[in-house]
């Protein structure tokens, strides 16, 4: 027999999904998306520990608490020191933390008789097994990167880490250009570029078809949208160029960082993108995706951790 609460958690894998294809697309997740899942979530967890409370049968409600303590205690948080030091997005955190609350306990479910799910092993704490599953989803990205990129005959470290992208694709693009092909030292990201070409009121097209003019900074327009707390004049020194691309006058106009973005890094990038037709880029690939797939797994497979020390005889 399947337990209600448990019946009516799944009720939160459409919207999970829905967020975590929202965020592939937009890199948005409306706050108001988590609020149902956390009502949903509180309520369940009330009926969960009332039903405890009431059960004549032997419950070891040490542990129930313990459970409760680790997901909302330790696992919730992790999500939100993620995101301080710049490892998740807000969207990730407050996803990881919604989860926490709604599958605090691992369900069990019976669709048939002879079958139980999850099919394996789980920790015990449901989230942390979500938690570590979302870990070996992300960590087998660059596999996937690499054999997508093997089957075009692109081989090689940067195989790995990226991908190659048209330059007219790059402004709806998520992600990050490669500097180096060992990718050992962080591109432009490619949000970054979308905010210049607002903020200048251009296209790449045009930076393209006239570097040399969009070099000058004199070719600034004098009216532009401020992307923060506005934009200042183009720099001169007695006619010769400081400031190529007006990179330093748009981060002086940026509230706060433009995703780490330096105006070397900007110059950098720009000389680049009006010069090749194809540049890679790796992948913006949101925690909110890996979590989702890790979810599911969970729900129906169990823990991937115990999978994979099993294979290595560690387990």
């Amino acid at each position: 027999m399947n337990a209600l609460p448990d019946l009516l958690r799944l009720l939160s894998l459409p919207l999970f999904g829905w967020a975590a294809v929202r965020d592939v697309r937009t890199r948005r997740v409306p706050n108001r998306t988590w609020l149902p899942l956390l009502v949903l979530g509180a309520a369940l967890l009330t009926w969960d520990v009332a039903s405890v409370l009431r059960s004549t049968a032997s419950v070891d409600a040490g542990m129930v608490v313990l459970r409760l303590v680790i997901s909302l205690g330790v696992v919730a948080p992790l999500g939100v020191l993620f995101w301080r030091v710049g490892a998740f997005g807000g969207a990730d955190a407050k996803a990881l933390a919604t989860l926490c609350l709604l599958f605090p306990f691992t369900p069990i479910y019976r669709p048939f008789d002879s079958l139980v799910i999850p099919l394996a092993e789980t920790s015990g704490v449901f989230s942390l097994t979500v938690l570590t599953n979302a870990a070996l989803v992300g960590g087998a990205v660059p596999f996937v990167l690499f054999a997508r990129n093997a089957l075009a005959g692109r081989v090689g470290l940067v195989a790995f880490l990226g991908r190659p992208v048209r330059w007219r694709e790059l402004p709806e693009t998520h992600g990050r250009l490669l500097a180096r092909a060992n990718g050992l030292e962080a591109g432009l990201d490619l949000d970054a570029l979308r905010m210049y070409l607002r903020w200048r009121e251009t296209t790449l097209e045009t930076l393209r078809a006239s570097p040399d003019r969009s070099r000058d900074p004199a070719s600034l327009p004098a009216e532009r949208p401020t992307p923060g707390d506005g934009a200042v004049g183009p720099l001169t020194d007695g006619g010769e160029r400081v400031d190529p691309w007006g990179a330093a006058a748009f981060l002086d106009a940026v509230e706060g960082s433009a995703y780490g973005t330096t105006p070397a890094r900007l110059r950098a990038a720009l000389d680049t993108l009006v010069r090749h037709e194809r540049l890679w880029v790796t992948p913006a690939i949101p925690f909110l995706v890996p979590l989702f797939v890790g979810l599911c797994l969970a729900l129906v497979y169990g823990d991937l951790l115990y999978a994979v020390l099993g294979v290595f005889g560690l387990f």
